[in-house]
């Protein structure tokens, strides 16, 4: 599998977890932000919601369109059995982790907060989206690993092809289409540990693995057509804010997230696809934020809403808050502190002695920075 260095992938994982981030904050300001687990600020920012139902139907299911282009970088130098193993390390080793010592820590914040007992509760959390990927990879293992021997076979020409014209993708829009209609979710955006998430999710991630295998005919043409997409997108969530406030109905929800989706490769194919010394750093740093964000807003959001100060400014200084704990959690502890890199998704490489003048006084093993560990992360 010889395929080019894609940096535009990296970004769009990064800047998506961004926006979980920017989205969960949000939440605290909701009126039903309790019902969810969320900590309620007493001041409510109701107008914060419009942009995030925009952002709602779309970001997730980016990150599993992402991820399953992630898988088809790790099966260059891995047989099935190599594949999953390292799956088993990256993906279920953190997911088991994160559910004994990470959810809790929110849980007993939230607890805590509100004046209820403290109570030790595991529970998936935020994390379900891991559980969704190691999911998707032992079901689709089989299918990748005949299409990786076949790369060269008509399956690829074919998809090929469909991908060269700007309705090959919005025909993959009508599965999920299909997966809307049978379902029949109550909530489009209500992703997590719904049947609807998961067949979403699935799709996301197969068809994201096979938008990579076509070629760059996929790319070509939503880098080409990238305006209609977008413009297409506008249009449907304009229809739905207008017509039926936030949620419209479940086909033109689809229609409208697979459409900013194609929009945001295209724009991210032209203008992302370039290396950057910050972007090596965030792609590091990818995984182990996004499983640490939520103990991190929480505790933000303890210190800071009980403050005399704007709904605005507290959620701008939770936001802040959040990032910045989230970055230095990362830098000072994560990365610097051998055990739990596995816990966190990340790889530790041991190297050879060397006697070259710049590994004479480094240690025997390093975290290692190149394209493989970015490429094999959990959300790639």
């Amino acid at each position: 599998m010889k395929v080019e260095r894609r940096h535009d992938i990296d970004w769009l994982r990064a800047i998506a977890i961004g926006l979980l981030l920017i989205y969960h904050i949000a939440i605290i300001f909701q009126p039903w932000a309790m019902f969810i687990g969320f900590i309620k600020s007493d001041k409510s920012l109701v107008v914060l919601w419009q942009p995030m139902t925009m952002l709602n139907v779309w970001r997730i299911p980016l990150l599993f369109f992402v991820s399953g282009m992630g898988l088809y970088f790790a099966m260059r130098k891995r047989n099935w059995k190599q594949l999953l193993l390292e799956r088993t390390k990256r993906i279920l080793l953190p997911f088991v982790f994160g559910i004994i010592a990470i959810t809790p820590l929110h849980m007993f914040l939230f607890q805590d907060y509100y004046n209820i007992p403290l109570s030790y509760f595991p529970h998936q959390g935020h994390l379900w989206f891991l559980a969704n990927i190691f999911v998707y990879v032992l079901l689709l293992m089989p299918v990748f690993y005949f299409l990786k021997k076949h790369e060269n076979g008509k399956i690829k020409k074919v998809l090929s092809s469909i991908m060269s014209h700007p309705g090959g993708p919005l025909l993959v829009s009508l599965f999920f289409v299909i997966v809307v209609v049978l379902v029949k979710p109550q909530l489009f955006a209500l992703y997590a540990q719904t049947w609807h998430g998961f067949l979403n999710g699935f799709l996301a991630f197969f068809f994201g693995f096979l938008f990579v295998y076509s070629g760059k005919d996929f790319w070509q043409t939503v880098l080409k057509w990238r305006w209609l997409y977008t413009g297409l997108a506008i249009i449907l969530y304009a229809i739905r804010h207008l017509l039926f406030e936030t949620e419209a109905l479940g086909y033109l929800m689809a229609m409208e997230s697979n459409c900013w989706i194609f929009g945001v490769f295209g724009f991210g194919y032209k203008y992302f696809n370039k290396p950057s010394k910050i972007l090596s750093y965030l792609s590091q740093a990818a995984y182990p934020v996004y499983i640490i964000h939520m103990f991190v807003l929480y505790a933000g959001a303890t210190l800071i809403l009980p403050l005399k100060i704007p709904a605005l400014i507290q959620f701008a200084a939770i936001t802040a808050f959040t990032v910045v704990g989230c970055f230095l959690i990362y830098e000072f502890i994560i990365r610097r502190i051998r055990l739990l890199k596995p816990l966190f998704g990340l790889k530790v490489t041991f190297l050879r002695k060397s006697s070259t003048v710049a590994n004479k006084n480094l240690p025997g093993f390093t975290l290692e920075n190149g394209r493989d560990e970015f490429n094999d992360n959990l959300i790639k």
